[in-house]
């Protein structure tokens, strides 16, 4: 079965029990070190990765278009696609993400933007309610400071090795990375580690000791 990204887990997942749920079956390096944060944290961004790996440059040739392979992946998006950008992060030098950027992916229905790059025109994408997770703000152009140089090939983005066809799922907490060969089960557990929440959550509103109610459901 292939995971289904719909509304529904968008609204009762969140990152901190997707880590739980990696973390107990043996993947535990799937979260995005802490300096990768979301630009709205009202948002939930959850989506199929597409990746482009960035290098640093130092000069742009006249007769040379920076942004190609950049170009190239965004027009390629297909609807719940998230572009995941590894910049070897954290910099303060490569900012491949925009306003124009973000305005071009959602036009081909991608739901969503990973970097551990910077991130500028934040006004502007905030306005649109596109879910960006970035590595920091700043208003640099990437032209002649970085450049694409592979695409849908691993990367390594906020510490985490990324897959085109993982499954990025972040919040207010942080961004989380689901392997796709692995994401059936995990999103399984996860919805049934979830209930277990709710029910320990209800038995402490009524008085029930938290040792008591953590040997019943084994969450805490």
């Amino acid at each position: 079965m292939k995971v289904i990204i719909s509304s529904e887990l968008k609204q009762k997942l969140y990152a901190a029990v997707l880590s739980d749920v990696l973390d107990g079956m043996g993947h535990g390096g799937q979260a995005m070190r802490p300096f990768v944060r979301p630009l709205d944290e009202s948002l939930v961004l959850l989506g199929r990765a597409r990746t482009g790996g960035y290098t640093n440059t130092y000069s742009v040739e006249d007769d040379e278009n920076p942004y190609e392979l950049e170009i190239r992946l965004i027009d390629d998006l297909k609807p719940g696609d998230v572009p995941v950008l590894g910049c070897g992060g954290p910099t303060e030098r490569i900012a491949p993400w925009g306003e124009l950027l973000t305005t071009a992916t959602m036009a081909r229905g991608g739901v969503g933007c990973v970097t551990d790059g910077l991130v500028r025109d934040i006004k502007h994408i905030r306005a649109l309610e596109f879910p960006v997770f970035h590595g920091g703000i700043g208003p640099l152009d990437s032209r002649g400071r970085g450049r694409m140089v592979e695409i849908d090939r691993p990367v390594q983005c906020g510490g985490v090795t990324v897959h085109s066809g993982d499954i990025v799922f972040g919040d207010a907490d942080g961004l989380v990375v689901v392997p796709q060969d692995i994401a059936d089960e995990v999103f399984e557990r996860a919805l049934a580690k979830v209930a277990d929440e709710n029910h320990t959550r209800d038995e402490l509103l009524k008085g029930s000791l938290l040792g008591d109610v953590y040997a019943k459901y084994g969450v805490l």
